[in-house]
C-alpha cells in the first residue's frame, strides 16, 4: 500500500508520486504573504519543559476563562463586569435596591472604574446599616446569578483534563468565586471539596498536597458571600499569619504555576502579595501561562516581559475557542509519560504513578530545609482530615 510522506508547504504525496509543483509554490506564497500562518504553527507545539513536567509538580491556577469556555451561556462567568451586571439585574427582579440605586450602579459600570471598588460598594448598599455583612442580600443576588451551575456545564472538556490532572496529584488554585469544577467532579464521583482562606487548617491541608481533590478559593466562593474577598485588606488575617504564608511561598518555589483562563491575575493584587511579590529570586523559577495571542507584538512583548518574573508565556492559539482542545492536549501528553519502573501512566488511570512518588522525593532532596521545616510544623500542629 502507498505510503504517505510530509512534503514542502504540510501537504503530503504518496511515496513514488510526483508532487503538484504548482501547488506547493502556491502554498509557500500563500506563508511568504502571511507569516502568521505558520508562526501559528508552531506556537501550538507543546513546550517539553512543560510536557516533561510530572502531573504532582504542577500547580494549576484556574481563571475567569476556564468558567466562560465552559458555560459560556452564563454572562456572569465571562468577566467581571458581566457579574457584575448580572448581581445588578438580580437586583433589580428581585427588588432589594432602589430603582435609583439601580441606575446609578448601572451608570457607575458604564464607567472607566475600579470593579472590585464598585462590587464592594454594591455588597454594602444590600447589606444592613451597621457595616456588618450578614445577613445581606447580595448572597440572594448571587444564589439567583449563579442558580443550578451543574445544569449550565455545556463544554465538559476542560474540566475533564483539570481532574485528569488532579487524579495524579496535581494541586488547583482559583480565582473564580463559581465551583463549576468543584460540581463537575461530584457528578464523575470525585470527593470535591471547596476551600477558601478562612479555614486555615484546610489550607494546610490544601498546601501540603493532603486533601488530593480540595480547590483553594482565593478569592472566596459565592455560597458563602461573607468569605468574598474583593481587595488586599480582607487578607490582614493571612498577611500577618507568618506560618501560612510560608506555606504559599514555599508553593511558589517549589511547584511550576500553570495558569489557565487567568488574562488578569498576574495583575490582581492579592495574588501578587500571597505569591508573586513574596519570592525573591523569581528568574530562577519556572512557571508558565497558557494565552490567546491577540498579536505579534504583544504576545512577545508579554512573553519577554513575564520571564523576568520565572513564567514562560505560550500561546493556545489566537482564538478563545481553541483553549479547551489545547489543554486537553496539553494534559494527554503529560499524563502519557512513562514512570520510572517503565510503567505507563496513561490517561485512563485514576491513581497516582510511581513517577510521582519519585518526583516528590526529588523535591524533597532539592529542597531539604523547606521540607524538614515541614515536618517539624506538623509535628507541632496536627492537622487532621475534614
Amino acid at each position: 500500500m502507498p505510503r504517505k510522506i510530509q512534503s514542502l508547504g504540510n501537504s503530503t504525496r504518496t511515496l513514488g508520486e510526483e508532487p503538484n509543483v504548482s501547488k506547493l509554490a502556491n502554498q509557500v506564497r500563500m506563508d511568504l504573504v502571511n507569516p502568521s500562518r505558520n508562526l501559528e504553527q508552531k506556537s501550538r507545539k507543546f513546550l517539553k519543559s512543560l510536557t516533561r513536567k510530572e502531573p504532582c509538580e504542577l500547580l494549576l491556577v484556574i481563571g475567569t476563562g476556564v468558567s466562560a469556555a465552559v458555560a459560556p451561556h452564563i454572562p456572569a462567568l465571562c468577566s467581571w463586569r458581566s457579574c457584575i451586571e448580572a448581581v445588578i439585574n438580580a437586583a433589580e427582579d428581585l427588588e432589594v435596591l432602589h430603582p435609583s440605586d439601580i441606575t446609578e450602579f448601572r451608570h457607575k459600570l458604564t464607567e472607566d472604574r475600579d470593579l472590585l471598588v464598585l462590587a464592594h460598594d454594591l455588597i454594602r448598599k444590600m447589606s444592613p446599616r451597621t457595616g456588618d455583612t450578614k445577613p445581606n442580600f447580595f448572597q440572594d443576588c448571587l444564589m439567583e446569578v449563579f442558580d443550578n451551575l451543574n445544569c449550565h456545564i455545556q463544554n465538559p472538556m476542560l474540566l475533564d483534563a483539570i481532574l485528569q490532572l488532579m487524579d495524579r496529584g496535581t494541586m488547583v488554585l482559583t480565582t473564580n468565586y463559581d465551583n463549576l469544577l468543584e460540581l463537575f467532579g461530584q457528578q464523575q464521583g470525585k470527593p470535591m471539596e471547596s476551600v477558601d482562606l478562612k479555614c486555615k487548617d484546610k489550607v494546610v491541608q490544601w498546601a501540603r498536597g493532603l486533601q488530593k481533590y480540595s480547590v483553594l478559593h482565593i478569592h472566596g466562593l459565592f455560597t458563602d458571600p461573607c468569605g468574598l474577598v474583593l481587595d488586599p485588606s480582607g487578607y490582614k488575617d493571612v498577611m500577618h499569619d507568618q506560618d501560612l504564608m510560608e506555606e504559599f511561598q514555599d508553593l511558589y518555589r517549589t511547584k511550576s504555576f500553570v495558569f489557565l483562563g487567568c488574562g488578569e491575575t498576574l495583575r490582581d493584587q492579592i495574588f501578587q502579595a500571597l505569591f508573586l511579590y513574596s519570592v525573591q529570586d523569581k528568574v530562577d523559577l519556572e512557571h508558565f501561562m497558557l494565552v490567546r495571542k491577540d498579536s505579534h507584538d504583544n504576545f512577545f512583548k508579554l512573553q519577554a516581559e513575564m520571564l523576568l518574573h520565572g513564567i514562560k508565556i505560550v500561546s493556545y492559539g489566537d482564538r478563545f475557542e481553541c483553549m479547551p482542545q489545547y489543554f486537553h492536549d496539553l494534559v494527554t501528553q503529560i499524563c502519557r509519560r512513562k514512570s520510572p519502573d517503565g510503567s505507563s501512566a496513561d490517561s485512563t488511570s485514576p491513581i497516582l504513578g510511581t513517577s510521582c512518588s519519585d518526583c516528590v522525593k526529588r523535591k524533597q532532596e532539592e529542597n531539604g530545609d523547606v521540607t524538614q521545616k515541614r515536618i517539624r510544623k506538623a509535628n507541632d500542629t496536627d492537622y487532621g482530615g475534614p
